[in-house]
């Protein structure tokens, strides 16, 4: 099973250097770039574009109609997503890259972290080896477009029982991306990054046991416990929390 030490240090980390991956050339840029070409909830393995549905068809895209939402607005005023009300945002979740922005992490009840929320990041990657992967589902987000490029959130996942994912990083991880459904049989380490004013931003996090409930799934290996924390109730307000981030105003 995989070893956590902490959501956001993971992410942040995967901004400059993935397991797998070549540091990113100086100066740093935002370099992930994608077509709008994403379905919603399942990527087609030929490729094929689909218009984006109104709302998400996959029978684990539900959440519980009685809880109450409430609406967080990020402390620069620019981005906006609902959250249920019994989760709790820390903004500034740590220190802001110089020029400002946005930086918050959301923690549900018992205070574990579930997500984070960052803007004006440098990114880049250089893609070096690639493992089997697996997209459980995606959702294009046209509310975060940018320059005809329509962002996704995405759960998904590197690796399995014969041939492991990168070494000391998670294997599972949901979130909002621009990078384009992987084809064929094998995908680069997870990168999950959009484009966002002025360079690039990231909403989710790595899929981790110990902050990731998954009642009943204790015992098996990682990315099983991963596939059963989509039937959650959890997982299914993150994801609706998520896939809610919009302009503030």
């Amino acid at each position: 099973m995989k070893t956590f030490r902490g959501l956001l240090p993971v992410l942040v980390l995967a901004a400059v250097a993935v397991a797998g991956c070549g540091q990113q050339a100086s100066p740093p840029v935002a370099t992930a770039t994608a077509s709008a070409s994403v379905p919603v909830t399942t990527v087609p393995p030929d490729g094929t574009v689909t218009p984006p549905a109104p709302t998400p068809t996959s029978t684990s895209m539900t959440t519980s109609p009685a809880k109450s939402w409430t609406t967080f607005t990020t402390a620069d005023g620019q981005l906006a997503f609902d959250q249920p009300a019994g989760w709790s945002v820390r903004d500034p979740a740590g220190e802001l890259p110089e020029g400002g922005g946005a930086f918050a992490e959301v923690t549900n009840e018992a205070g574990k972290p579930l997500a984070t929320l960052r803007t004006n990041m440098a990114t880049g990657s250089t893609c070096t080896e690639k493992y089997p992967f697996t997209e459980f589902e995606s959702q294009q987000l046209p509310a975060l477009a940018q320059a005809g490029t329509v962002p996704r959130f995405v759960f998904e996942t590197r690796g399995n029982s014969s041939a492991p994912g990168p070494a000391n990083t998670p294997a599972a991880a949901y979130g909002i991306t621009v990078s384009a459904a992987p084809t064929g049989d094998l995908a680069c380490p997870i990168f999950q990054f959009f484009t966002w004013p002025p360079t690039a931003a990231m909403f989710g996090a790595f899929y981790n046991p110990d902050n990731n409930a998954t009642p009943g799934a204790e015992n098996l290996p990682y990315l099983e416990q991963a596939r059963k924390y989509m039937d959650t109730t959890e997982y299914q307000d993150i994801r609706r929390m998520i896939t809610s981030l919009r302009p503030a105003g």
